[in-house]
């Protein structure tokens, strides 16, 4: 039965025409109404499809022609289902069922892939959106049907891309730490064969910076992400090389960390910073706040505000830093470097001289919390 189009014909082969016999199911008042309904459907740029109760095609567009390659007479008084895969025939009569029993606009098949079928058998993906029409027949659904096969090509070639530009970083993280990792020990080498005690101290310190910046990289190739890191997971990487640095001292330093109450994740950008500064204060620490044979404790806490300010402070019970000193102009090269790594952070550097020396250290979570502030 071609209850809407008018035999089938498109509206502008209807025009001037006698309409066929039976009476159309649209509620729409006047031919008017019916009319520009048609036109509206006639030119959808997406494939339009409407059915009775019982799945019968009454009225589809050119785009439905042109999708799935069948001429309008073809499809006019036949079931739906023939635009389905055969394998999915039988379970689509009954949620075309269960949808006339609960008729509401929604997406079609949500949380599942659907294909439509063609005149020669082959199928592509598409998307299907279902809105009710009460028409003087009752209830009619129209389907507006859109193919997304080249929605899916980018889609998949897009997830290709991204899996190799993965594969890709982790080789050049991978192949960073390694080199890193060389230079490590050929400072290592050098200072087992440095004469001058001050050499060895130098290169020793540089090592350990090296330690800090391959850290970085190892985890990345670990955790296979690479736009952020755990900084909590790297504070107690690094701070186990540090102690492993400076075991000579046995049990007459301790280092403690009180780890942050929930993850804080560092951009990829600050993170080397951020590790070269914590590598900077505690080894600082161990070197000049216990000399001789004084006991100690070094404390490292991180921990992420309610603003996502990221604060962290190393602190030690040692003889402290002289009220006069200035960083910038110590003579050691790991304090001139800390303000420089703060400002690399967009942070703030406080100093407490109260029971030993406090570096407290707060930056924001990210540049773009920075530049909104």
């Amino acid at each position: 039965m071609d209850v809407f189009s008018t035999c089938g014909k498109t509206p502008e082969q209807t025009e001037g025409q006698p309409s066929c016999p039976h009476v159309s199911p649209l509620s729409v008042g006047s031919q008017l109404g019916e009319d520009s309904f048609r036109r509206v459907v006639e030119w959808a740029p997406s494939a339009m499809v409407m059915i009775d109760r019982d799945g019968i095609m009454v009225l589809v567009n050119a785009q439905t022609e042109q999708m799935f390659n069948y001429e309008r007479a073809a499809l006019i008084g036949q079931s739906v289902e023939m635009l389905v895969p055969e394998r999915f025939r039988q379970h689509h009569v009954a949620y075309r069922a269960g949808f006339f029993g609960d008729s509401k606009p929604r997406p079609m098949g949500v949380g599942r892939d659907l294909a439509g079928c063609r005149s020669d058998g082959s199928e592509f993906p598409v998307e299907i959106g279902l809105n009710p029409i009460d028409t003087e027949a009752g209830i009619m659904v129209l389907a507006s049907i859109i193919d997304i096969t080249e929605r899916q090509r980018t889609k998949q070639r897009l997830e290709d891309a991204l899996l190799e530009k993965t594969v890709l970083l982790n080789e050049v993280h991978h192949r960073v730490k390694n080199n890193l990792q060389v230079i490590t020990s050929l400072l290592n080498l050098q200072a087992d064969h440095a004469a001058d005690p001050r050499l060895r101290t130098m290169l020793a310190e540089s090592c350990g910076r090296v330690k800090a910046m391959a850290l970085t990289h190892q985890l990345l190739y670990e955790r296979k992400d690479f736009s952020r890191l755990d900084l909590g997971d790297y504070l107690e990487r690094l701070m186990h090389s540090i102690r492993a640095t400076y075991r000579g001292t046995g049990n007459r330093i301790m280092l403690r960390i009180v780890p942050p109450q929930e993850s804080v994740q560092l951009d990829l950008e600050r993170t080397i910073p951020c590790g070269l500064l914590l590598n900077e204060l505690v080894t600082n620490s161990f070197k000049h706040a216990f000399p001789g044979e004084r006991c100690g404790q070094i404390l490292i806490e991180l921990n992420k505000d309610s603003a996502g300010l990221i604060r962290f402070s190393v602190a030690d019970d040692g003889i402290g830093l002289p009220e006069e000193a200035v960083l910038a102009s110590c003579v050691s090269l790991g304090l001139q470097l800390v303000p420089l790594l703060v400002e690399q952070l967009h942070g703030t550097l406080e100093i407490k001289r109260e029971m030993g020396t406090r570096f407290c250290v707060t930056f924001p979570n990210s540049l773009v919390e920075k530049d909104a502030s």
